[in-house]
């Protein structure tokens, strides 16, 4: 499990979502709840992406800070690690 923070920004009419220390995770809710939600969606995607590419994760920074957020607080990703197994039909001899 990795231990990111995010932060979030209160809006006029939504809520700005951003993992501080995954560059590229940024999202949006209608409210907090939905938010929340969606920015996990949107690490789980880029996490995915960046090991599909060969990239390694960014390293978690618990020290990193927006002065401009209104709510910071942590945010887990966890890793589950799966095989793929295609069946691919042999082609049978005459």
């Amino acid at each position: 499990m990795l231990t990111y923070k995010v932060m979030y920004k209160y809006l006029d009419d939504s809520v700005h979502a951003e993992v501080l220390d995954f560059p590229g995770v940024i999202s949006c809710g209608a409210d907090l709840e939905e938010a929340r939600r969606m920015l996990a969606g949107a690490l789980v995607d880029m996490a995915e992406t960046n090991l599909l590419h060969g990239e390694p994760l960014p390293l978690p920074d618990p020290d990193s800070s927006d002065p401009d957020a209104d709510l910071e607080e942590p945010i887990h990703l966890l890793l589950k690690a799966s095989s793929r197994v295609i069946l691919v039909p042999q082609e049978t001899a005459p």
